[in-house]
């Protein structure tokens, strides 16, 4: 006699279950998208390629780029570097230290631009030093890459963790114990273990750095074709009622996001089985 499974839901409950999550899936994010992309080709080609062309939209485009470009390699190495302490090490403090990995994902992005504000603007903190030694942060590209990185920190470091833990330490101490150093370990050992989730972590940080809204708005000053990345110059767009260049630059910003996703399911499909999954 073959053994029932201790649960069992009935077929129907199944699909119910099923089409309830497509459902919601189309609700919430295949819909939404595609208005986006219906929005943007409403008037065919001609004007998404005007939209796009355009001096200022180039300008928040580069922008973005550049802001991405540097904010992703400092967390994928801060990343790297808190999550090999947390997994690897015992030490005073490391539970303090995984509170503040996770402190963003708790902070309104708001906040933390006007965290920036208050620490260099104008009237900041050191406000009258920086203008002293005509330096400036906020309203130019220091604060936004400050602001992008504070909340894209966590990323990398989350998805490493849980996966460093799983692995354990007896690589990296079989490693010191052949008299292996400190970076032979990490390059020849530890590194190769976590390529895969790593490469994951930084294409999460990449697609949250390119798509903040929050914090950049904040520190951004909304100057046209210096300070707007793409989705502050979305906004302006839209409030200028240019609706189909707003929806064009941001049919291209969902590309880009759906580039990174994709690419996010190739890795997981390449990589080893459950690198990825942690």
């Amino acid at each position: 006699m073959t053994p029932r499974p201790a649960i069992a839901e009935p077929r129907w409950a199944r699909i119910v279950l099923c089409v309830l999550a497509l459902v919601l899936l189309g609700l919430f994010l295949v819909l939404p998208l595609a208005a986006v992309f219906t929005e943007a080709l409403r008037r065919g080609w001609g004007p998404v390629w005007q939209a796009l062309s355009d001096p200022d939209a180039i300008a928040a485009i580069e922008l973005t780029l550049l802001v991405a470009a540097i904010a992703v390699p400092v967390n994928t190495i801060g990343g790297v570097a808190g999550a090999w302490c947390i997994a690897k090490f015992d030490f005073p403090g490391r539970a303090l230290l995984l509170a503040l990995i996770e402190l963003p994902f708790s902070v309104s992005p708001v906040i933390s631009g006007l965290v920036w504000v208050l620490l260099f603007g104008a009237h900041g903190w050191f406000g009258p030093w920086l203008q002293a030694h005509d330096l400036q942060i906020v309203f130019a590209l220091p604060g936004l890459v400050l602001a992008t990185l504070f909340v894209t920190f966590p990323f990398v470091a989350r998805t490493l963790i849980p996966l460093m833990q799983e692995q354990g330490r007896s690589a990296e101490e079989a490693a010191a114990t052949l008299g292996a150093s400190g970076w032979q370990t990490f390059f020849r050992v530890t590194l190769p273990e976590i390529r895969w989730a790593l490469l994951s972590g930084v294409l999460l940080c990449n697609a949250r750095a390119m798509g903040e809204f929050g914090a950049v708005s904040v520190v951004s000053g909304h100057v046209r074709g210096e300070t707007n990345t793409m989705p502050l110059h979305i906004e302006i767009l839209y409030n200028e009622y240019q609706f189909v260049g707003a929806f064009a630059v941001a049919a291209l910003l969902a590309l880009l996001a759906l580039v990174t996703l994709a690419a996010k399911a190739l890795l997981e499909r390449g990589g080893p089985r459950g690198s990825l999954a942690a």
